[in-house]
């Protein structure tokens, strides 16, 4: 591919050949965000860049806040894989994807310098009034790919994205005793917590049974918006802060 002219002015061009058209030439409506579990950014840069890849993004965010754009904005980056949100399963159509470098928890999340997440809110920001992406829509890929996926991780600043106007996000209730639901579980109430993952967008199935599925849904959600304690149990905090979550939501206070 081509050297492009990047959509973000703070971007320079970094182009990859792993890329196609978005199904039904539709905008994107969705950032999502990963970390690159790699060892050094150099190698996942080249990695994303190579065609026996396979595998692309839109932004490539490097730890001094450096930004590269790997695909034009308006074309469908490979990042999302098999994933699953609100029903909509073409992630990569429907988001514009960040890599941002990190080694993760194959090198035991280290945390992500200041000038980076800078980088990553300015970007995010401009992304997201450019093609009026609602709060609520900039998720992390282990929400769209519970299980698979664990990235960016617990240890990504949610917090201080929504801070600086970028992400839905709520103060997490302090983890603390009370009843809670766990893997093999069943009845009304693990149907009501499934309901309530599936009305924020997780691909949970309502089925009374809190299975494997359930489980790495409870996690995903722990993973961001309760990251004090991320072990799949859906206890009083966990619960109490999806409520919260979704009351929160501009579609339900209107």
């Amino acid at each position: 591919m081509s050297a492009f002219a990047c959509d973000h002015p703070g971007a320079t061009p970094a182009p990859s050949p792993n890329f196609g058209a978005r199904a039904g030439g539709r905008s994107p409506d969705m950032i999502l965000l990963h970390y690159t579990g790699m060892e050094t950014a150099d190698g996942a840069l080249k990695w994303l860049c190579a065609p026996e890849s396979q595998v692309s993004c839109h932004y490539f965010v490097h730890e001094d806040g450096r930004v590269e754009q790997l695909v034009r904005e308006a074309d469908r980056a490979w990042h999302a894989g098999k994933s699953l949100w609100k029903g909509e399963s073409d992630i990569n159509s429907a988001s514009i994807g960040i890599e941002i470098a990190n080694a993760g928890h194959p090198g035991g999340l280290p945390d992500f310098p200041d000038a980076q997440i800078e980088a990553v809110i300015e970007l995010c920001r401009d992304c997201g009034e450019r093609w009026d992406i609602a709060p609520e829509r900039v998720l992390a890929h282990s929400d769209v790919a519970p299980i698979r996926k664990v990235d960016p991780g617990e240890r990504f600043p949610w917090g201080r994205l929504h801070a600086a106007g970028v992400g839905h996000w709520v103060e997490p209730t302090p983890v603390a005793g009370g009843r809670f639901f766990q893997k093999g579980d069943a009845g009304q109430p693990v149907e009501a917590l499934q309901t309530l993952l599936s009305l924020y967008g997780y691909g949970t199935e309502i089925n009374g049974v809190y299975d494997e599925r359930t489980e790495g849904g409870v996690a995903a959600f722990q993973r961001h918006f309760r990251q004090e304690r991320v072990d799949g149990i859906a206890d009083f905090s966990t619960i109490d802060t999806l409520h919260r979550l979704l009351s929160a939501l501009p579609r339900l206070t209107a």
